[in-house]
């Protein structure tokens, strides 16, 4: 059943996952409102995610031409959703403005608050909280309630398994419950009854796994992670309050957007092609040169937003690791085309110098450990080369030596790219290259591994590659029994 889902995550972008999940829940919001489950008229409910998708697209696109700036219209669906289930259905002409301008400040919010180029908050969040201070206008989250709690779990958990970040859910979650069950015990309520209606009766988990998780604004690493979903989590609790004022879900969000950009600021670059080199027949180096420089830490990665007609339904944004080194003033990208290929990538292949590639959401923890004395294996299946590539190409420039074993894995001998970069890596620092072309020589296995990598127990090992490749090795180095701790995989939340 895993294996199934599994298959089926790995084949959708995560946007587009959300999404989707958005969808059924609005549907199930309505039918639950047409049968009286939950107290909505539905001629209401309608109109309201109606005139919310419309005010949203509107605003999105003026804003986007007054400031010169790429648009995207899947997010500004999955917006529009998240305010009609977080905000009731208007029941007067005062309701109906709220909405109206809950819309339009949620996509403002993505142009004037922001940050070199990257907006600040998140979208949604901002604009309630805003609209609360200046019209007294109140998001009630109407989503989260016993009767939408089975679909919510559902599709959350689909989310989080997707995208990786458990350790952000649930840092949260644990923060929430355990603030949440001290102010219960304080005040001497039923316990059981007090935590029931703080998970089943609250949007705790819409919260979580929808608000929480946006990637745009969200710390870059594991650990910061923790910190901000531990933060969030604190101030979400609806007893918590500074004097008079009671914190609400989106003002914890919103001061976690202001510690996630104090630890980790954004970038958001316009990156024009400079050159594209075709390294093996469905396989392209892309080099670009950014409007600005970036500082980043070899093997991290970043979220690419291409606009291109007839976008196909995996989207126009990809995650891709950065090829290229800090030490390389240009941004290289290493992409392997399908066939046949997504919409993103037939439009990347045919990309002229005038369009523009946006990148954003610096992110990664697969990085070089700081002790250079670990001895490590890389070990990379295909286009899973690209962190090493920008790694190794670092430790050359810096000519920094360190005790590494590249394992090298690929179909056929065609289809190793970087070769220039890995050989003199061999020269200069001594780096010890396996290359196992499986057509020819078979795939390895935890034999092969362990007599080519004799002192294999004392090594560290990083994995990158397609999910295939990395659950393969995952399990070769679990036979070779390698702890857990010293495996480090790379991962992206959305596969192209």
């Amino acid at each position: 059943m895993m294996t199934l889902i599994d298959d089926f995550l790995n084949n959708i972008t995560m946007y587009r996952l959300v999404l989707y999940f958005l969808i059924v829940l609005a549907i199930v919001g309505l039918i639950y409102s047409m049968f009286g489950v939950i107290a909505m008229d539905p001629i209401a409910y309608i109109f309201s995610f109606t005139f919310l998708l419309f005010a949203g697209y509107v605003a999105n696109w003026f804003f986007a031409w007054a400031f010169d700036a790429p648009t995207n219209v899947e997010s500004v669906w999955i917006s529009a959703l998240i305010l009609g289930l977080i905000i009731a259905p208007p029941k007067n002409i005062i309701d109906v403005a709220f909405i109206g301008w809950a819309a339009t400040l949620t996509m403002a919010s993505k142009f004037i608050l922001a940050i070199n180029k990257k907006h600040l908050f998140n979208p949604v969040a901002i604009a309630v909280a805003i609209t609360a201070f200046a019209i007294n206008g109140n998001a009630n989250w109407w989503v989260g309630n016993a009767a939408m709690l089975p679909v919510v779990s559902i599709g959350g958990f689909l989310i989080v398994r997707k995208i990786r970040r458990w350790d952000l859910v649930l840092g949260f979650i644990g923060a929430a419950l355990l603030t949440i069950s001290i102010a219960g015990i304080l005040k001497g309520a039923n316990m059981i009854t007090f935590l029931q209606r703080s998970i089943i009766d609250s949007p705790l988990i819409f919260f979580s796994v929808i608000m929480l998780t946006e990637p745009l604004t969200t710390p870059p690493t594991k650990y910061l992670r923790i910190i901000y979903g531990a933060l969030v989590g604190f101030l979400f609790a609806p007893q918590v309050h500074f004097g008079s004022f009671f914190t609400t879900p989106e003002i914890a969000l919103v001061i976690g957007n202001i510690f996630a950009y104090v630890v980790s600021p954004k970038y958001k670059l316009i990156l024009k092609l400079k050159q594209r080199l075709q390294l093996t027949p469905d396989t392209f180096d892309f080099v670009f040169t950014p409007d600005e420089p970036i500082r980043f830490t070899p093997g991290q990665y970043m979220e690419f937003t291409f606009e291109h007609p007839a976008v196909d339904d995996r989207g126009n944004r990809r995650y891709l690791s950065l090829a290229s080194s800090p030490t390389e003033s240009d941004i290289r990208l290493g992409i392997k085309f399908g066939n046949p290929p997504s919409s993103f990538k037939r439009n990347l292949l045919a990309m002229t110098p005038d369009q523009k590639i946006i990148a954003s959401q610096l992110i990664g923890d697969f990085t070089l450990p700081t002790d250079a004395t670990k001895k490590l294996v890389l070990i990379a299946g295909g286009i899973g080369i690209t962190p090493f590539r920008s790694m190794i190409k670092y430790l050359i420039d810096k000519n920094e030596k360190r005790d590494i074993v590249l394992v090298y894995t690929a179909k056929t001998d065609k289809e190793f790219v970087y070769k220039d970069v890995i050989s003199e890596a061999t020269t200069k620092l001594g780096m010890r290259v396996i290359y196992n072309d499986s057509e020819v020589h078979g795939h390895l296995n935890p034999t092969i591994m362990s007599q080519e990598i004799p002192d294999y127990k004392d090594r560290t090992y990083y994995v990158s590659g397609s999910h295939g490749v990395v659950t393969s090795f995952e399990q070769i180095l679990k036979d070779m029994q390698i702890p857990r701790n010293q495996i480090i995989t790379d991962y992206f939340p959305g596969f192209a």
